[in-house]
Order: C-alpha cells, then sequence, then structure tokens
C-alpha cells in the first residue's frame, strides 16, 4: 500500500487510520457484503476524523493510531497481536475465547460434568437464567441429546447450531428421532468447538433489537425491530432493521417512554451485557446488539429472553452510524429515527434522503439495494 491511497485525508497530516478485516474464509471482494463493510469503515473514519486504508496490511506501518473494523468478532490472542487494546480501537468486540462470541454461553449445561471449553462460565449461565429463554447448550453430542429430551417432555425443542446467522442453521424437533437427526447432523469440530443450544420452542415471535455503541467519546443506545425481505429467490431473509437511538448509556435508552415490552426487552438485554463484562474476563465491546424474542410456549404462556448477541459488524450499524453523525451535527439533539433497509430486485427509486450503501447486482444474490435513512425526532 502507498500513502497517498489513505483518503480523505493526506498521509502527512493524519491522525489516525481505519482498516477493514475480511475475515476467513474471506467474502468475495466484488460481493455486497465486502462493498458495505468499505462503506460503513468510511463513515467511521468520518465520523473519527481519520483516513480510510483500506483492507489491513500486516506489513504496512501506518500512520498515526490504527482503528480497526473486523468482520466478526476477534479473539483475545489476535486482538494483541494487532495492537488492540480496548474498545477505542476496534469497532466490534474481543472475546478470550471464540465459544464466547456464539450464542452458546446464553444457557446452562445440562449436568455438572457435562462436555464444557477451557474457558466456560457457569457464572454467567446461571447470572442470565431469567433472561434468556428456557434451554440448554450442549458441546458434546450425548449432551445434547440428553437436553433435548429433558426439553421434549414439555413441548417441541427448537435445535440451533452455534454459528448460525438470521435463523439459519435451526431446525424445529418434536421427538427424540428428529433430536438426535439434528445433533448428528452438526459436524463434530464444531459442536466440540461452538456447541449448539437446544431450546423451548416458540409460536407468534416478535423479535426486538437492543444495542448501545461506543464510538471515541460518543455512546448511543437503542431499540429497534427488523424486518424480513425475499431475496431474488424467493426466500425470506433479513431485511433491515429501524431503530430509536438515544444520546447516552443504558439509563439514557431506558428513561424513555417506552411500552412495557420494549422496556423489558431493554432490561434483560442490559442485565445479559452486564454479565458477560462481568464473568468473561477480557470481554472488549464497542459494538453490541442483543435480539431478545417474545411469544408463547406449548402451554400458552408468554415468554421473553434474550436469543443472542451480536459483537460485531451488524446489519443495523448503518442505522447506528447514521444517528452518530446526527447527534455530532446537532448537540441538542437527543433521540433519532435511523433505519437500514436491503431491498432484492429491480432498482426502484429510494428516498431523497439516503445514504445508499450498496445498489449493484451481487455476483451471487442477484439485485440488491442497501440504503440507510435518519429522521431527527426529539431534541433535549
Amino acid at each position: 500500500m502507498d500513502l497517498v491511497e489513505l483518503e480523505p485525508v493526506a498521509a502527512a497530516t493524519v491522525a489516525g487510520v481505519v482498516v477493514v478485516h475480511a475475515g476467513q474464509p474471506a467474502q468475495p471482494a466484488d460481493g455486497h457484503e465486502a462493498a458495505t463493510r468499505a462503506a460503513l469503515a468510511r463513515e467511521i473514519a468520518a465520523l473519527k476524523g481519520y483516513a480510510f486504508a483500506g483492507e489491513f496490511d500486516v506489513a504496512f506501518r501506518y500512520p498515526g493510531a490504527v482503528y480497526h473494523v473486523p468482520r466478526e468478532t476477534i479473539v483475545a490472542s489476535e486482538a494483541a497481536a494487532l495492537g488492540i487494546r480496548g474498545a477505542a480501537d476496534l469497532f466490534g468486540g474481543v472475546v478470550p475465547q471464540a465459544f464466547v462470541a456464539t450464542k452458546s454461553i446464553g444457557h446452562p449445561l445440562v449436568a455438572a460434568d457435562a462436555v464444557a471449553p477451557e474457558g466456560w462460565s457457569n457464572a454467567f449461565a446461571e447470572a442470565v437464567a431469567d433472561d434468556v429463554l428456557e434451554g440448554h447448550s450442549a458441546f458434546s453430542a450425548g449432551d445434547a441429546i440428553a437436553a433435548g429430551m429433558r426439553l421434549l417432555a414439555r413441548g417441541a425443542v427448537r435445535v440451533k447450531r452455534s454459528l448460525g446467522i438470521g435463523g439459519a442453521g435451526q431446525v424445529v424437533v418434536g421427538d427424540r428421532a428428529s433430536l438426535v437427526d439434528a445433533v448428528q447432523a452438526i459436524a463434530h469440530d464444531e459442536l466440540a468447538q461452538c456447541g449448539v443450544v437446544l431450546e423451548r420452542n416458540l409460536d407468534d415471535v416478535v423479535t426486538l433489537s437492543v444495542g448501545r455503541v461506543e464510538l471515541g467519546a460518543s455512546v448511543v443506545t437503542y431499540h429497534g425491530t427488523q424486518r424480513v425481505a425475499r431475496n431474488n429467490a424467493g426466500r425470506e431473509v433479513y431485511g433491515g432493521s429501524a431503530l430509536v437511538v438515544t444520546r447516552g448509556d443504558f439509563d439514557a435508552l431506558q428513561a424513555l417512554d417506552l411500552p412495557p415490552d420494549v422496556a423489558e426487552a431493554i432490561a434483560r438485554a442490559r442485565r445479559y451485557h452486564a454479565a458477560a463484562l462481568k464473568h468473561y474476563p477480557g470481554l472488549v465491546l464497542s459494538r453490541s446488539n442483543y435480539d431478545v424474542l417474545r411469544g408463547t410456549d406449548a402451554t400458552g404462556r408468554v415468554r421473553c429472553g434474550v436469543l443472542e448477541q451480536s459483537w460485531r459488524l451488524g446489519g443495523a450499524t448503518g442505522a447506528e452510524l447514521a444517528a452518530l453523525r446526527a447527534f455530532a451535527r446537532d448537540p441538542s439533539l437527543r433521540v433519532v429515527r435511523a433505519a437500514t433497509v436491503e431491498r432484492y430486485g429491480p432498482f426502484e427509486p429510494v428516498p431523497a434522503d439516503a445514504t445508499v450503501h450498496y445498489r449493484d447486482t451481487d455476483p451471487r444474490v442477484g439485485p440488491l439495494t442497501k440504503y440507510v435513512v435518519c429522521r431527527s425526532h426529539g431534541h433535549a
């Protein structure tokens, strides 16, 4: 890399740079994921007053501070090698062990002698027991089947691969045979390293999002909802997030006038967030997003709990950054509404005030438009 590639500031005057990490396996450079990640990293650079330096090059000596935007949550050993010391050095999260970034941390093991990875925290699972759905995590086929059978006594069970994203890698089972099939479909190495989650299945579900972002001296928190879209193959996929974002930490968010179900979701996510920081030493978080599900179980009882955490760049990040820009422009602004939209198919017009992150034909998913809108909502 040549210094002249740094943008938008001349290399000689750069206070710092923002770099992106493609992760492994690397996503195609011509795809919408890579293009969106670069667009978001450029926005982060503008907010910090840094230059955008593209994909991280370990052999290059960057001028000034280096701020990292990884595709995934990274492990502490990798963070140390990159010089990441705390939340001020990256957008996302650092975990002490890889499994801590997965949804498997949120449930207790099925027995005291159950298989668990090095670094597993029983204390965390106990601390969040009232804030997650009823279920177990397992790191061996035998423990997974035992946990599933315990839950099947009270209705259908959802088996969730820990590495699944956006509902992928999940199956609902109603008997032992289908449970065994679902567990045996998971690769041994994946099961041993990342685990599997087994939860009581819920119907009539609604998923709320709760999040916190720290960028420089700014902290914002939010609640929101997700929308579903149909991709070019006709399948339901993630279609964007609509957020209500406030300046400040969780106290500021909980001080808003909130519907009871939203207030409950925020309280559960906040406790989950605090417990993770307490019980997993070395955890570093600058971007946190929690999916909180509400639905009815087989008895008709309403259940609510944190489904999973996202400590990395996510589908709502465009809206998070739009809110940060709005707050930076207007110090009196207290609350904004911001939304990301992902729309497949023909390239129809977008709102005049939209920020477009991708509008092209992806070689793998076809025509896709991804944009963000942000509207002022309330002043101090």
